[in-house]
C-alpha cells in the first residue's frame, strides 16, 4: 500500500428534523430536495464513515486506514485508538435550521460502561453564521438538585432555568461532557468532537417527526452525567498563541482529548508545521483558500494531515481563516 499523505474525504450527510438548507451559505452543494441537519467531515463511527476522495487511498474508509497504518495515521498520543480500532475525533458541520433539543453527552467512562465500545463526547463548536438573535442554551440560570431538575421536566418548565447566550459568527463554545446544552434556531456552525454519537436528551421542544412520533428521552442517564454546578457560564475567551504582521493564531479550546487552534491570515503567507509522529492533524479552511500540504482546500472544507507527514507548508491567501486540531 502507498504511503500515507494529506486526506480529503467526500462528507457523510444526515437528515434530522432540526436540519434545513443553510449550508448552502458556506458554498455546500446540497441535494435537490429535503433538508440537511449535518455534513460528516472527517468521521469513522458505525453510524457514519467518510471515504477518502484524494489520491491512491480514493474510496478507502478511515477504520481501514487505522487499521493498517496504526500510529502512522494518529500518532503516538493515539496508540489506544489502534487499539480500539475508534479513529479519536470526527468533524461534522451542523445546520440549526430549528433548534436542537436539550441535551447532554456523558465522558469517557461512563459511555464505556453504558454504551458498550462508545467514546464520551467532549466537543467544541466554531459559529459559522448566525442569523441576528441566535442563541445557544449552556448550562443553568441557578442552582437545581436532580430531584427539581425532573420537576421541571414533568412540568414542562425547564426552559425557564436555562442559562442562554446570545451567538454571533466567529465565536466559539467549548462544550465538555456533563455540560446541559442546546444550539437554538438560525445558527450554522462547525463541530469539532471525540468520536461519539451518544446524546441524552432531556427536553425536545414537545414536537414529533413526519409520523407523529416524539423522539426517546433519556432523563436518568442524563441526570447520571449532567453537571449542575455549571451556572450562569459565559462563552471562552480565545488565548493569543502568535500576533504578527503575517498570522494570528489563536487556541480557542483544550482538553484532554484536542486542542482546537484559530489560525488568520492578515496576508498572503506560509504557515510552517510538523506532524512529528504524535499526533494527527485537521485543519480546516473556513474562510478563503489555502494550499494545506500540496492540497487545495477552500471554505469550508477539511484536510486530515497524518502523524507521519513529518514537516509540512499551508500556503493561504489574506484575510483567510483556517481552524488546526491536534491531540495531545
Amino acid at each position: 500500500m502507498s504511503e500515507l499523505y494529506p486526506l480529503l474525504f467526500e462528507p457523510v450527510l444526515k437528515n434530522y428534523l432540526w436540519g434545513g438548507r443553510n449550508l448552502e451559505l458556506l458554498g455546500r452543494e446540497l441535494p435537490n430536495e429535503g433538508c440537511v441537519a449535518e455534513s460528516w467531515e472527517i468521521a469513522s463511527h458505525q453510524d457514519g464513515m467518510t471515504s477518502v476522495k484524494n489520491g491512491p487511498f480514493t474510496g478507502k474508509t478511515l477504520p481501514e486506514l487505522l487499521k493498517f497504518f496504526g500510529e502512522d495515521l494518529v500518532g503516538s498520543n493515539n496508540a489506544w485508538a489502534f487499539k480500539r480500532g475508534k479513529f479519536p475525533l470526527m468533524v461534522k458541520l451542523l445546520d440549526a435550521n430549528r433548534r436542537l433539543s436539550v441535551q447532554v453527552h456523558p465522558e469517557d467512562d461512563y459511555a464505556r460502561q453504558h454504551e458498550g465500545n462508545e467514546l464520551g463526547k467532549a466537543e467544541m463548536w466554531v459559529v459559522l453564521w448566525a442569523k441576528p438573535g441566535a442563541s445557544i442554551i449552556y448550562g443553568f440560570l441557578d442552582h437545581m438538585t436532580p430531584e427539581e431538575f425532573r420537576l421541571t421536566i414533568t412540568m414542562g418548565t425547564l426552559e425557564s432555568r436555562l442559562n442562554k447566550i446570545a451567538v454571533f459568527a466567529g465565536d466559539h463554545v467549548c462544550v465538555p461532557p456533563g455540560t446541559l446544552h442546546a444550539i437554538l434556531e438560525g445558527v450554522v456552525l462547525a463541530e469539532i468532537q471525540q468520536n461519539s454519537n451518544t446524546t441524552y436528551r432531556v427536553y425536545d421542544w414537545n414536537r414529533t417527526d413526519e409520523n407523529g412520533k416524539a423522539r426517546d428521552l433519556h432523563i436518568e442517564k442524563a441526570v447520571d452525567v449532567i453537571d449542575f454546578e455549571q451556572i450562569k457560564s459565559v462563552l471562552p475567551e480565545s488565548t493569543i498563541i502568535r500576533n504578527n504582521a503575517h498570522v494570528l493564531v489563536e487556541r480557542l479550546c483544550q482538553n484532554a482529548y484536542f486542542s482546537t487552534e484559530r489560525v488568520i491570515f492578515k496576508q498572503n503567507w506560509t504557515y510552517q508545521g510538523c506532524c512529528d509522529g504524535t499526533s494527527f492533524e485537521i485543519w480546516g479552511v473556513i474562510k478563503g483558500e489555502a494550499n494545506i500540504a500540496g492540497e487545495k482546500v477552500i471554505a469550508v472544507e477539511f484536510c486530515l494531515l497524518p502523524a507521519n507527514l513529518g514537516k509540512f507548508s499551508i500556503n493561504a491567501t489574506i484575510d483567510s481563516v483556517l481552524l488546526r486540531v491536534f491531540t495531545g
